[in-house]
């Protein structure tokens, strides 16, 4: 059923594991990004700070992984407030980044638009899949 080995599977996501395995996911977004990028090469796929908004997504999914962690190691309770703490004021960052950019820089705002929800919510996505891996090894001890 699973095609990872079962050691790696019975594992917790430390944060130096979830580090490395971060890494590689953001290595992989930037290629298909770029491979997207030299496809597409009449339309405009990427926006001129995309990758300026990449960089800020991902440090920014990073350190709510690192809070949400931390969190979830001291209590139960302390790691539900640190989970949705983390994921609440990434949102928020992430919003007052795009607000900004969209209201003070002349981009092409659809583009950018797509662009940037859609690498949040990559980034978003690894990062929960993570904390639910914490959490399901939380619940079996």
């Amino acid at each position: 059923k699973y095609y990872l080995p079962a050691k790696m599977l019975k594992e917790d996501m430390t944060i130096a594991r979830f580090t490395v395995l971060y890494v590689f996911y953001g290595i992989l977004l930037a290629l298909v990004a770029k491979g997207l990028e030299c496809v597409f090469t009449k339309q405009e796929i990427l926006t001129d700070i995309f990758w300026i908004s990449f960089i800020f997504l991902f440090i920014l999914t990073y350190i709510a992984y690192v809070v949400s962690y931390i969190g979830l190691k001291k209590t139960p309770q302390t790691g539900v407030f640190a989970m949705m703490g983390g994921i609440i004021l990434k949102l928020l960052f992430a919003l007052s980044f795009a607000l900004v950019v969209i209201m003070k820089l002349s981009v092409n705002q659809l583009v950018f638009a797509l662009n940037y929800f859609s690498l949040y919510f990559l980034f978003t996505l690894f990062e929960v899949m993570c904390l639910l891996r914490n959490l399901r090894h939380q619940n079996n001890k």
